[in-house]
């Protein structure tokens, strides 16, 4: 997002007031409260379109073959307002509403079925009844890098290497909720999207911040193609290097785009919306005027986009959502450092299991 240098004085005193909060809860003025069982927060520098839900779901899948019983606690971002508190519980085939709780964790709700999931903007509330109702022995604290008011064990801050790291580009200017100084608090940081760009300057400036944090590399693949409906998975090499309708309301469409072409689709439109969008009929009506313009053979999107599509919406085209996966190259040592930064008081250590 390019930065407007009108919004200069803005972005410095939203800079200066979240350098504020911050060290409001760290001197005590504002307080924080711990969880009976450890949490894993996992969070942003910018305001979205890192890939960090898609890290959630690894973490969480990697603690669940461990042998640990985690629960996802998540402010539920873009849901209309309803119930403070919202109760995702374990169930197979789970198809929760996006709209009611959320794009993000729909998903991952859909994706980790055994996993119980609270919505709440009270994090530390959403955590209690997690230990109670469901006797889970450790949280992930998605999107929590910002969120003081609840203690965390682990922090793993995800950062999208196709996004520079500048001062200037604090809100409203640009897309960083902090300074890059609050890099320093950090325990893991996942740099994402590796695939796209070299990572070396990144890194430079990480270590500039905090030469104690473990560093960890991820790409993004593809799984495959989910058709909307049906949600059965197929190859996607049918509609490789034919035209394609992409479109998404993700925080990062370019590297969504740029992701496409690498893996072989050729989108002879890409329309982005902003993220969290919510479609009407007026957006699918445009994309249908640019799939016919275009000789599209399909539409392409992501799966959280298919979850926020009208479900009266039924195209003559294919409606493909890109089965997208984190890859860690390092996944064993990020596992290793993952568990390593809990305390071993708090997590005693579990008998693997097959999932």
């Amino acid at each position: 997002m390019p930065m407007n240098p009108l919004l200069t004085p803005l972005a410095e005193a939203y800079g200066l007031g979240a350098l504020l909060r911050e060290r409001a809860f760290r001197k005590g003025w504002l307080k924080s409260r711990r969880l009976s069982r450890p949490v894993v927060s996992v969070g942003n520098l910018t305001v979205g379109g890192t890939g960090k839900t898609p890290l959630v779901g690894w973490i969480a899948e990697t603690l669940l073959r461990r042998g640990y019983k985690p629960a996802i606690l998540t402010r539920g971002y873009g849901r209309k307002r309803g119930a403070d508190l919202l109760v995702l519980e374990p169930r197979p085939s789970r198809n929760e509403d996006p709209r009611a709780v959320g794009d993000e964790p729909a998903w991952l709700a859909s994706a980790l079925p055994q996993v119980p999931i609270v919505v709440s903007a009270d994090r530390y509330r959403a955590g209690k009844l997690a230990e109670e109702r469901f006797g889970v022995d450790i949280h992930i604290l998605d999107d929590g890098f910002q969120h003081f008011a609840l203690e965390r064990d682990v922090d793993v801050v995800a950062l999208d290497v196709t996004q520079a790291l500048d001062d200037r580009a604090v809100l409203p200017a640009g897309r960083l909720r902090e300074t890059c100084s609050a890099l320093g608090r950090a325990d893991l940081i996942m740099l994402t999207r590796t695939e796209l760009q070299n990572s070396d300057t990144i890194e430079n400036r990480i270590r500039d911040i905090n030469s104690q944090a473990q560093i960890f590399h991820c790409s993004t693949v593809l799984g495959g193609l989910i058709q909307a409906g049906s949600g059965r998975l197929e190859p996607a090499a049918a509609y490789y290097g034919r035209p394609v309708c992409a479109f998404c309301g993700i925080g990062n469409p370019r590297a969504f785009f740029a992701d496409l072409r690498r893996w072989g689709f050729a989108p002879g439109a890409e329309i982005a919306f902003r993220d969290h969008h919510v479609y009407a009929s007026r957006d699918t009506g445009r994309l249908q005027v640019a799939a016919q313009a275009k000789g599209a053979a399909a539409f392409l999107t992501t799966e959280k986009d298919m979850m926020n599509l009208p479900p009266q919406w039924k195209p003559k085209l294919p409606l493909l959502a890109c089965a997208i996966r984190s890859e860690i190259a390092e996944a064993r040592v990020f596992e290793e450092a993952l568990l390593a930064g809990v305390s071993p008081v708090r997590l005693p250590e579990r008998t693997a299991t097959a999932i």
